[in-house]
């Protein structure tokens, strides 16, 4: 994985935004490169603290982009496409959370760090025809909020920054997971009430 992550740290510092976005388009559609566009906004940040709006934008730009491909894919394959490639029983809980849920199937996923599961949200959400600019913005807003905290982390705390991640993402994703539910329970009962 080290060495891995230093090509990838190489081509990225070569591209700069650019680098991020393509990194962050075949992680988040066909390749995975678990918490390597993390690293990297963490990375590039540390170097360059002025454009931590810029790399966070451009890896968001590029996640979208990935995840609007991989949409597309599911949603042309449908669900015979999903379950060739998940067990049953993760496509079936999927879809209870969708339904349940909604969106925020698709936004708490996409705001956790690796190894949490995202790409079988976006398959299923290709495959229950969400409306692609509903989730085009779940996607966005949601790896935005991720993007830029990580690269706030980075100018406070330079270096030290990946390391915390690492030590501290599980935390982090409760308190992140946590406020994300309650904010959207509070949306559903609301919506509800109208």
């Amino acid at each position: 994985m080290k060495r891995i992550l230093e090509v990838i740290q190489g081509f990225a510092a070569a591209w700069g935004g650019p680098g991020l976005f393509i990194i962050g388009f075949l992680d988040s559609s066909f390749l995975t490169f678990p918490e390597v566009n993390d690293l990297l906004i963490v990375w590039m940040v540390t170097r360059n603290k002025p454009a931590v709006l810029y790399y966070a934008l451009m890896a968001t730009a590029g996640s979208v982009a990935g995840c609007v491909a991989l949409y597309y894919v599911a949603r042309k394959g449908g669900e015979r496409f999903l379950r060739k490639r998940f067990k049953e029983h993760h496509v079936q809980g999927g879809m209870k959370l969708f339904q349940k849920y909604g969106l925020l199937a698709v936004i708490v996923p996409a705001l956790l760090p690796p190894p949490a599961p995202f790409k079988i949200f976006v398959l299923l959400a290709g495959v229950a025809e969400v409306p692609v600019w509903q989730f085009t913005a779940a996607v966005a807003i949601a790896r935005f909020v991720r993007y830029v905290g990580e690269g706030l982390l980075a100018v406070f705390y330079g270096d030290r920054a990946a390391d915390y991640m690492r030590q501290h993402a599980t935390e982090a994703s409760l308190w992140l997971t946590g406020i994300v539910l309650v904010i959207g329970v509070a949306w559903i009962l609301w919506s509800r009430r109208r």
